[in-house]
C-alpha cells in the first residue's frame, strides 16, 4: 500500500465515537490548548507508529536576516538591574 505524500493529506470522517473517548480527547485538547483535530491526529499517529510527528520548520532554516535594531533591543533587555537583585 502506498502512502500519500504530505501535499496530498487524507481527510477522515469518524462516526460513533464513544462519549467517554470524546470527553477524554476534548479534555486533553483543552489542557494542551490545542484543537481537537490536532489532538486526535497526535493520538492516532502515536497509536499507529509509536511516536508523534514533530512540526517541520525546515522552510525557516537559513531565513534569518540580521537586524541591528533588533539586536540592540534584545541586548538592552539582557541588562541586569542590581536593585532587583
Amino acid at each position: 500500500m502506498s502512502r500519500p505524500s504530505n501535499s496530498s493529506l487524507v481527510h477522515y470522517t469518524i462516526r460513533g465515537v464513544p462519549p467517554e473517548v470524546d470527553c477524554a480527547l476534548r479534555l486533553k485538547a483543552a489542557q494542551r490548548k490545542q484543537s481537537l483535530n490536532r489532538v486526535v491526529l497526535d493520538e492516532l499517529t502515536r497509536a499507529m507508529i509509536g511516536r508523534s510527528i514533530k512540526a517541520d520548520f525546515s522552510d525557516l532554516v537559513g531565513q534569518w536576516t540580521p537586524d541591528p535594531a533588533f539586536d540592540e533591543i534584545v541586548a538592552s533587555q539582557r541588562q541586569i538591574d542590581p536593585e532587583k537583585w
